[in-house]
């Protein structure tokens, strides 16, 4: 097997443990059985020639010539902390890990969510890496970490900001392009504002927020980190609890791009009227002062202290670096090296006066590529030594995250060390056409012959995979991007593709066809089209939020005209959007359904596309300009990497057993960087499964609302000590094998007799000793009174029950297992919660000693908090039985199940428990754990007087066809201790709980299920 038959080795969704060897920057077609280590990889090898062109500096190698003499460039850190957060994910027990409450909740969400396959966009394990290491940073390593080595973690930092940014605090998470940073920064948040939410003491977290971009584009993309935006990612892709929804909404989120730090003019005086004043005396400052230009920027924030910036595609962001003699640079790279400069220079003096206004304890930087640039002082590549976390492009080529780029590797033309068409403006750089005199632009006819070879090649391998797409039905095209150096140039290419007009000598307009067919913006007949299909971006401009200029705006009267009629059509008020405005929605929103960019197939850019757009269904690049450094071809090639489809094979790796993700290509030309594939391979297209919206159909089934209790743990209730218990209908708890370790073990040498070990010798023990030893446990740990001191008095009384639990032959032992096994402590506990669960107060009513202890800041959950979205198998319900929209299913059974229950005539409403947030606290070997049932039932109850209000009736449904042992332990812990826990509460009306396991058995088993609950005595 080779690198280009299977690129994908790992899955998404966990610890990548394989990765393609690389020597001298290509793949060596041997898999290497455990994680690539973080390095300075870029996936940037050289074309394949018989010369001898050297590498650049930044190719698949290690991080070579980076260090210098006063700059030490140390991977070991950055490996070591990554072991470090591996250790520490892998504890078992939530207890062990050191986090508040809160975060214990939203980890294990999280894991719970990357798990679940019916979520169409789940974290990926890299993303979850990220906020995990900023977590442990925070709330572990302050403690010692999890071997007492933390402390030095954050040394290291400390010194890494000390050297470079001395005035903050920063943490860098490497994220490849397309691996999704906009949701670290959302779980981020997150983590942060819930925690100061529930925890408003604790210094360590914040509710306020500066989100920082690099331009407008970028900006309007992060709006869903917004916790009330339409589009908002904590609900749409469930990364918060709905319980908790309602404490994120007290955050205070400001999105700004840097260029708004810059102070602006107070007043407005002419150059002549400034001078005239300036002569009078002092010089005049009509400047913002630094706290006007904050009161601007982040008017939210104002009165709030120690906030969190979050800066996105935060390279451009650092310190220069103080007498460092720079690199010399000439033409284009000086122009660009200075802007860079003058950028970050803007942008870390604007979080610096944050910091001193209002407080800054911590800035999260997330880039794919947090390299210091040229002009910073620092050798140009030297990635940021506050890095904490790093998933390289190599890391998500190999997990399938990203799309694998192909660039030209080999052509026909003789004595060359390099494909032409890698680097096509090293060939036609100085011969592109100029303006002839008396002509107002050149003629795009007179392009250079190689340029219009390569559009012709790139364009045929386009047009073959439009029509695959459209063969496929997926209802959106793909895009070619064209990158281009001056508004001159693009223009001129946007002419030759699309079609334009022209002047003819006598003042006549004529009409001349594009080159490329599918780009067209003119029929026939020379026609405009009322929705163009190739445009025209101006990059710079629009990401600094300035005006379009007047010739790029008169050029473009037409498509932006056209695209203002079909914005004002769709009622959202186009009239009142600037040129700016409706060109940037566009760029949003190409390749979305429903959307103003929808149906956009070219796009030719002037500057460039570098980053923050994220367009999935970019399949082709074609660059015509220099491309001064490696990384900005790596920025340039990441908007065409974003997966058009994120659907697992349904075939698992034949070596993993895992279900990966499938192959998408992005063909790149003109621009010297990514390969992985030598020759076009025609991948199937993966079209994306639909997407729908799961929410409360809301107030019009508002009668079909089902509201639970958000129980968080249990304790024992009782005013005396009348203790009786009833475990007619406890579940057994049964020792095997499996649950506390093997109980027959064959030992035998080389030679010689062998000889069996079993664990007869426990047979000893007494029965009396396991009953009184079960007996001090109960007393000693779970029936304290309220000042937690055990009740030594009621160990007669228990040490009854447990003979009584004995008696009752629940304690069944198998496989060769031994009562006296019990005993374990972790045993013992687990043996004490399920008789808990039998006790009751002695009396007529016989009240359940347990009561259920609920989320003190949300304790009722309800299907009205359903909203969010899938592409899992579903079906509509009834209107008349569900609140809720659709029933998302996992299996047959369950649509089976959910059609018998919405027909049958005692239910009123039902809901699956799919993103419903209900959930059963249960312990197991002293480890905490949740459990979600399938089904919530709202049952009538037919005894009710006509009219009058009657005891809400509520039946838990499981589906089980295999019961294996936690199956059983997450009946036990339901039914013997949840539902008599929150029947004592008497505010949630009367519960019950039943496991339907035989799938043809469905409707007699939901008979009884429902007979029994009704029958049941009431609550209240």
């Amino acid at each position: 097997m080779s690198f280009f038959e299977r690129p994908i080795l790992n899955s998404p969704y966990f610890v990548p443990d394989r990765h393609w060897e690389l020597e001298d920057g290509r793949p060596t077609d041997r898999i290497l059985p455990h994680r690539r280590k973080a390095d300075l990889i870029s996936a940037i090898p050289g074309a394949r020639s018989s010369g001898s062109a050297p590498q650049g500096d930044l190719g698949l190698d290690h991080a070579a010539g980076l260090s210098t003499s006063s700059t030490e460039y140390n991977q070991s850190n950055l490996n070591e902390l990554r072991q470090e957060v591996d250790t520490w994910r892998r504890l078992p027990n939530p207890s062990q890990w050191g986090v508040s409450p809160v975060t214990q909740r939203l980890l294990q969400h999280w894991r719970a969510l990357q798990a679940d396959e019916s979520q169409p966009i789940r974290p990926f394990f890299c993303q979850l890496e990220a906020v995990e290491t900023a977590i442990w940073l925070a709330e572990v390593a302050p403690k010692g970490g999890s071997r007492g080595r933390g402390r030095r973690f954050l040394g290291w930092l400390e010194q890494a900001n000390a050297e470079a940014n001395p005035e903050l605090f920063r943490i860098a998470l490497k994220l490849a392009t397309g691996a999704g940073k906009t949701t670290v920064m959302a779980m981020l948040i997150a983590w942060q504002t819930l925690n100061a939410v529930r925890s408003p003491n604790a210094k360590r977290y914040s509710k306020g927020f500066l989100i920082v971009a690099p331009g407008i584009t970028i900006k309007d993309r992060l709006r869903v980190l917004q916790p009330n935006d339409t589009d908002s990612y904590y609900a749409s892709r469930s990364l918060v609890p709905t319980d908790l929804l309602p404490d994120l909404g007290k955050a205070r989120i400001v999105i700004t791009n840097y260029h708004a730090f810059k102070r602006r003019e107070t007043q407005d005086i002419s150059k002549g009227g400034r001078a005239a004043l300036a002569g009078h005396g002092e010089v005049l400052d009509t400047l913002e002062t630094e706290g006007q230009m904050l009161q601007r920027v982040m008017k939210d924030l104002m009165g709030m202290k120690n906030i969190v910036v979050i800066n996105d595609e935060a390279h451009h962001c650092y310190r220069e670096r103080p007498g460092a003699a720079a690199r010399k640079l000439s033409g284009d790279e000086r122009k660009e090296a200075e802007a860079n400069a003058e950028a970050a220079r803007l942008w870390i003096s604007g979080i610096e006066a944050a910091k001193r206004l209002l407080g800054v304890p911590v800035v999260y930087d997330l880039s794919a590529t947090p390299f210091f640039l040229a002009g910073s002082g620092y050798v140009e590549g030297t990635l940021f030594p506050w890095v904490v976390s790093d998933f390289s492009l190599m890391d998500a080529i190999e997990c399938g995250i990203v799309k694998l780029p192909r660039v030209p590797v080999a052509d026909n033309v003789p004595g060359r060390p390099e494909p032409m068409y890698r680097n096509l403006w090293r060939e036609v750089g100085k011969r592109m056409p100029k303006k002839a005199k008396g002509q107002k632009k050149p003629n795009p006819a007179d392009l250079p012959l190689e340029v219009q070879a390569a559009l012709d090649a790139l364009y045929g391998h386009y047009e073959k995979t439009y029509e695959a797409w459209e063969a496929e039905g997926v209802g959106v095209p793909p895009v070619f991007i064209v990158v281009c150096n001056n508004t001159t140039n693009s223009e001129m290419l946007r002419d030759y593709i699309a079609g334009y007009e022209r002047e003819s000598a006598d003042g006549e307009i004529d009409f001349v066809k594009g080159k490329l067919g599918l780009f067209h913006n003119y029929d026939d007949y020379g026609e405009r089209l009322a929705k163009p299909r190739t445009i025209l971006i101006d990059s710079a401009t629009l990401e600094a939020g300035g005006d379009i200029d007047k010739a790029f705006r008169d050029a473009h009267a037409a498509e932006i005209e056209a695209f203002r009629r079909e914005q004002a059509s769709r009622g959202q008020g186009a009239d009142v959007l600037a040129d700016a405005d409706i060109l940037r929605e566009v760029m949003n929103t190409i390749g979305r359904k429903g959307r103003l960019g929808e149906q956009v197939r070219c796009v030719v850019s002037v500057s460039m596309l570098t980053e923050g757009w994220d367009a999935n269904n970019v399949t082709h690049i074609f660059g015509l300009r220099a491309f001064g450094t490696r990384l900005i071809c790596e920025q340039v090639i990441g908007r065409a990497l974003r997966r058009l489809s994120y659907d697992l094979d349904p075939e698992p790796d034949p070596d993993t057993g895992q279900r990966l993700f499938r192959t998408e290509y992005a063909d790149i030309m003109g621009i010297d960087g990514l390969n992985f594939s030598g020759q076009a391979v025609q991948a199937p297209v993966n079209k994306p499964r639909d997407v729908v919206n799961v929410r409360a159909m809301s107030p019009e089934r508002d009668d079909l609302e089902i509201t639970f209790p958000r129980v968080e743990g249990y304790r024992p209730d009782f005013a005396d000590d009348r203790l009786t218990a009833d475990f007619s209908k406890i579940e057994p708890f049964v020792l095997t094998p499996e649950k506390v370790g093997a109980a027959e073990v064959k030992m035998s040498g080389i030679v010689g007799e062998p000889v069996d070990l079993t664990l007869e010798h426990l047979g000893s023990i007494r029965r009396s000793t396991i009953q009184q030893r079960i007996a001090a446990h109960l007393v000693m740990h779970k029936l304290r009174d309220a000042d937690g001191r055990p009740r030594m008095g009621l160990f007669p009384k228990a040490n009854r029950i447990v003979k009584q639990w004995l008696d009752a032959d629940l304690l069944v032992c198998e496989g060769g297992t031994m009562p006296a096994q019990a005993l374990y402590k972790l045993l013992t506990d687990d043996i004490c919660d399920r008789i808990l669960g039998g006790l009751s107060v002695e009396g007529p009513e016989g009240k359940p000693v347990l009561r259920a202890i609920l989320d003190p800041y949300n304790p009722t959950g309800s299907t009205a908090d359903v909203n969010f979205n899938t592409s899992a198998p579903r079906w509509q319900p009834r209107p008349d039985r569900s609140h809720i929209n659709y029933i998302v299913t996992d299996s047959e059974w369950e649509e089976q199940l959910a059609r018998l229950i919405e027909d049958h005539h005692k239910v009123l409403a039902y809901a699956k428990n799919h993103n419903l947030g209900f959930e059963i606290p249960y312990r197991v070997e002293g480890e905490a754990h949740r459990y979600r049932p399938d089904f919530l039932i709202r049952l009538a109850d037919p005894d009710a007087p006509e009219g009058g209000e009657t005891e809400p009736l509520t039946l838990i449904i499981e589906v089980k066809g295999f019961r294996d042992g936690n199956a059983a332990i997450k009946a036990a812990a339901a039914k013997d201790i949840w539902v008599p826990a929150v029947n004592a509460l008497g505010r949630y009306g009367r519960w019950g709980f039943a496991e339907l396991r035989a799938v043809h058995s469905f409707r007699e088993e939901l008979d009884a299920a429902i007979d029994a609950l009704l029958t049941a005595p009431a609550t209240v």
